[in-house]
C-alpha cells in the first residue's frame, strides 16, 4: 500500500458511514417576518446566484462505509485530479462535487476496469456515474459526500 494510502487509511472519517448527498430540491424559507427591504435584497441576491435565504434539500442516493470508499477510490491514479478531489471526503470529512467535476470524475471513474472493483466498488461506480449524469442535465445541481454514523 502506498505512503498515501497508508495515510488515508488511519482517516477518523473511515470509521463511519459515508453517504453521498444530490440536491433534489432548493426553497427560499418564508416563514420568518422579513422586512420588505431585506426581502428584496434576498430576492436579488437569487437573481444573481448567491441563494441567500434559500434552503436545500438534499437526499442520500449512494451510502457505504468508509473501508468500501476507501477501497473504491484505490481504483483512481494517486496522481490523477480525481482522486485528489475525493480523497478529501477523508481528509476534510466531506467534499462537494459541482457541475465543473462531472466530466473529470465520470471518466476517472469510467476508465477503471471492472476487473479491479469488488462488486461493491461497481455498485458505487454505477451509482455516482448515474448522479453525475443527473447533474449534468440539470446544472443547478450538486452532490455532497459526508460521513455520518
Amino acid at each position: 500500500m502506498s505512503e498515501a494510502f497508508t495515510e488515508l487509511a488511519q482517516s477518523r472519517h473511515i470509521k463511519g458511514h459515508v453517504y453521498f448527498y444530490s440536491l433534489s430540491r432548493k426553497f427560499v424559507d418564508e416563514s420568518y417576518d422579513v422586512p420588505e427591504e431585506a426581502r428584496q435584497i434576498m430576492y436579488y441576491s437569487l437573481a444573481i446566484g448567491h441563494h441567500l435565504g434559500v434552503v436545500d434539500c438534499l437526499n442520500a442516493v449512494l451510502e457505504c462505509s468508509g473501508e468500501e470508499y476507501l477501497a473504491w477510490i484505490k481504483g483512481l491514479p494517486e496522481d490523477s485530479e480525481a482522486f485528489r478531489k475525493m480523497q478529501g471526503f477523508l481528509v476534510f470529512g466531506e467534499i462537494t462535487i459541482y457541475p465543473d467535476h462531472l466530466n473529470m470524475l465520470a471518466c476517472a471513474f469510467d476508465a477503471i476496469s471492472s476487473d479491479e472493483q469488488s462488486e461493491m466498488s461497481m455498485r458505487l461506480t454505477k451509482g455516482f456515474i448515474r448522479a453525475l449524469t443527473a447533474i449534468y442535465h440539470e446544472p443547478s445541481m450538486y452532490m455532497m459526500i459526508r460521513g455520518g454514523q
